[in-house]
This record gives structure tokens, C-alpha cells and sequence, in this order.
């Protein structure tokens, strides 16, 4: 019998697995196609509308039903975001995120799907956004931090 933490490490390995089946099959780590699908006013691709859209649908559903729920299905604690409060840091990072992602093709589940399948590009792009992951938490770490306690101190 599977003891109750590798029936989870087996349940996570199967949703990435389809997680990156997903966006194989849809096309997410085609760099050219998701470029081809934001480049609205040149050669538009709007095939990806459709796993947007997908992906929209479940995202909703996923969150009503979290939202009425206090434990995952396996009896962990449920933490949701306590505020939909849209701040400075949200705003830049979105638009980070947008930048990064139309000037590579990439965001970080497809970049990860298609570093495993060897593409050279993807292996730049995720070394990168881990060189601004760790640049991110030592700027929050020493200069964000320091401040705040200053601050609070005051």
C-alpha cells in the first residue's frame, strides 16, 4: 500500500505530466506560434485563444469551488490570496511578465516543458528567469526589507 505522502508525489507527477502533454499538444511551447498569437496587429495567430480560453474556464471553476473550501482535497490547508487589492509590485511585475513573455515566446510552465524536450532557446530563457528570481529575493531580502523595518520602526 502507498503511504499517504508518495500517493501525493504520485498524484503531482500525473498532473504534470498532463500539465505538460497540455502544453505540448496546444501549441504553449511553440515560441513562434505564442509570438504569432500576441503580434495582434501583424500575423496574427488566434488558434491560442482557445487554450486561453480553456484555461480561463477551469481557472474560474477551479476558484469557486476553492473558495467555498478550507482544506485541498487531501486535507491540507487551503491558502488563498486575503486581498484582490491590485499594488505598484503587482502592476510591474505584470507587466514584466507580459514583456518577458512576448519577447521570448515563453512563461515559465511552457519554458520548463520545453527545456525538457531540449530546445536550447528554453534553457537561456529559464536560467534567466532564475538569475531574476534570485535577484528578486535579495533585492526584497536587503533592500526592501531593511526599509520596511525602518519604517515600521518609526
Amino acid at each position: 500500500m502507498l503511504h499517504k505522502n508518495h500517493l501525493y508525489r504520485v498524484v503531482e507527477f500525473a498532473v504534470g505530466l498532463l500539465f505538460g502533454m497540455g502544453l505540448m499538444l496546444s501549441g504553449m511551447t511553440d515560441p513562434g506560434k505564442v509570438i504569432g498569437f500576441l503580434d495582434l496587429f501583424g500575423t496574427w495567430d488566434p488558434s491560442l485563444a482557445l487554450v486561453m480560453g480553456g484555461a480561463i474556464m477551469v481557472g474560474f471553476f477551479a476558484f469557486t469551488v476553492a473558495k467555498k473550501r478550507t482544506t485541498t482535497f487531501f486535507g491540507g490547508v487551503l491558502r488563498l490570496p486575503a486581498t484582490n487589492r491590485m499594488d505598484k509590485p503587482l502592476v510591474i511585475g505584470s507587466l514584466l511578465f507580459g514583456a518577458g513573455w512576448g519577447l521570448a515566446g515563453f512563461c515559465p510552465g511552457p519554458a520548463m516543458v520545453s527545456m525538457a524536450d531540449g530546445q536550447p532557446k528554453a534553457l537561456v530563457f529559464v536560467l534567466a528567469m532564475l538569475v531574476g528570481m534570485l535577484g528578486f529575493e535579495l533585492m526584497d531580502r536587503f533592500v526592501h526589507a531593511p526599509r520596511k523595518a525602518k519604517f515600521n520602526a518609526v
